[in-house]
């Protein structure tokens, strides 16, 4: 009858930390839709936080972009936003790349391919990745990466000017990946 009673006692035991391990759990969850804090990741193959970007990604080099691998996007996300930019360029802020109305289950970018979803206008102009080219020194490259909770009425080529004034208020994740880039000249 002892014997009976421990395992009673283990499996009554076990049920409570069960439970409470999956309402904490839920709790985590619902805490991070209401605040948005999640821990969104992106990251590439071909460099690594604050690394050299090689030049297969510039403008000396293919011009490619590069490969993108996107974690824990909310389950609250409607759309993703990419944006990559150089901070450091002399005539301000340089935007290599704008994307959005990225289906927010996308997982990766391959390299050398668009992201499904509405192309924005980089500051050559144009739509599509362009990498970096600095003028001089070593410059700074931001991959943004936003989830959102809506999705965005902008047409094809919007700048992103306008695409940052659409996302106030929607931003329930982001992260970022920033990789460093000097001409060899």
């Amino acid at each position: 009858m002892l014997n009976n009673f421990k395992k009673l006692l283990l499996f009554i035991l076990i049920f409570i930390f069960i439970n409470g391990c999956t309402q904490q759990q839920e709790q985590k969850n619902q805490e991070q839709i209401e605040t948005g804090v999640v821990n969104m990741e992106l990251t590439s193959s071909a460099f690594t936080h604050n690394s050299a970007i090689p030049s297969e990604y510039t403008c000396d080099g293919n011009d490619l972009s590069p490969e993108l691998m996107i974690s824990d996007v909310p389950s609250n996300a409607k759309s993703l936003v990419l944006i990559s930019d150089d901070p450091d360029a002399p005539v301000g802020t340089w935007d290599h790349w704008v994307v959005f109305n990225i289906p927010p289950l996308t997982a990766s970018i391959p390299k050398g391919t668009e992201p499904k979803g509405t192309a924005g206008k980089n500051s050559w102009g144009r739509t599509g990745y362009g990498g970096p080219c600095p003028p001089s020194g070593t410059h700074r490259y931001f991959f943004k990466l936003y989830a959102l909770d809506t999705t965005l009425n902008l047409p094809q080529g919007a700048a992103k000017k306008d695409l940052e004034k659409a996302m106030q208020g929607h931003i329930v994740a982001q992260a970022q990946l920033m990789g460093n880039y000097k001409r060899s000249r």
